[in-house]
């Protein structure tokens, strides 16, 4: 079986990583099938879920976004072998079904591996940090998955700089597989959890980073002007978090780059993450076909440095 490479050099191909926790939430099966075929033709290579997408939804279990992605390769076509596919373990799946521990990450990959129907995930993630388990056990785990051919590479997400430091410093210490990228919380209005120390230790080791929120549930695609927008979406309820002065002011700086631009406000939030060095490919998600010409419209724009200052500076915390 070949072995690609993934980590961040093969994430340097795919601009935005698709977001998969909206499907078997906010996007059917057929919806999702349409998206998805319409991303790949688009050129762009890698989507990202999780065991746990969409467990928040009464009468859902988790593993319906896996099972969809799932489905959606078995179609054939050569999509599997055109796509990278990244998914994490950790979060609760049920009572004793959660962390990090040698255990429960092989028994769980197992199921990660059923539902997207496929031999080896590309990117297996830990979802998050599980101070109980030590960090070599997890690791030596994730080692087992790399010889067995289940798992390509690994990385962390939500970790904090320290507890990464220390993972990277187990992995090296004991000849270990490390995390290659990491899976922080970042965009143009969330910030303080990324930048400075966390987002220092990414670029010295040279981490791969992947941010999700990267449109911020939705707010940095502008749509969100008023309460009264609140009921948009299913999402419109986390939106009063960012409809404040300062988050008024990240949509009149956007405004301002996409009409001069002529491309949407999304578009420019996407481009804004792929222009800071440190970030190899943002997180987005879309719940229709016409939402991905962001997307495109994102990985073709280039900001000029006074407009990425702009930017800075209105959604500076």
């Amino acid at each position: 079986m070949e072995r690609r490479k993934i980590g961040k050099s093969a994430l340097e191909t795919a601009p935005v990583v698709f977001g998969g926790n909206v499907l078997g939430w906010t996007v059917d099966q057929a919806n999702g099938f349409r998206i998805l075929d319409a991303f790949l033709d688009a050129g762009f290579n890698a989507i990202d879920t999780a065991d746990t997408y969409s467990r928040w939804i009464p009468g859902n279990s988790g593993g319906e976004s896996e099972t969809i992605i799932g489905n959606w390769l078995k179609q054939g076509g050569g999509r599997r072998e055109r796509v990278l596919i990244l998914t994490k373990v950790g979060h609760e799946m049920g009572p004793g079904k959660q962390g990090l521990s040698r255990h429960y990450i092989k028994s769980e990959v197992e199921e990660s591996l059923k539902r997207l129907r496929i031999e080896t995930i590309d990117l297996y993630q830990s979802h998050r940090d599980d101070p109980s388990t030590p960090m070599l056990e997890t690791l030596e785990a994730y080692a087992d998955l790399i010889r067995e051919g289940k798992v390509r590479a690994i990385g962390a997400s939500n970790f904090t700089a320290k507890r990464l430091r220390e993972a990277l410093d187990v992995s090296r210490a004991h000849g270990l597989p490390r995390y290659e990228c990491l899976q922080p919380r970042y965009n143009l209005y969330d910030r303080s959890d990324y930048e400075g120390e966390l987002e220092s230790l990414c670029r010295k080791e040279n981490i791969g980073a992947i941010p999700y929120y990267g449109l911020a549930t939705g707010f940095l695609t502008g749509k969100y002007r008023s309460p009264a927008d609140f009921k948009k979406s299913p999402r419109g309820g986390r939106m009063a978090d960012y409809l404040n002065p300062r988050g008024r002011k990240v949509l009149s700086a956007l405004d301002a780059v996409s009409a001069a631009h002529g491309v949407n406000p999304a578009a420019v939030a996407l481009a804004w993450l792929m222009a800071r060095p440190s970030i190899t490919a943002p997180i987005a998600s879309a719940t229709s076909v016409e939402q991905l010409k962001d997307f495109s419209a994102a990985a073709a724009l280039k900001l000029l440095s006074a407009e990425i200052a702009a930017l800075d500076a209105a959604g500076a915390e």
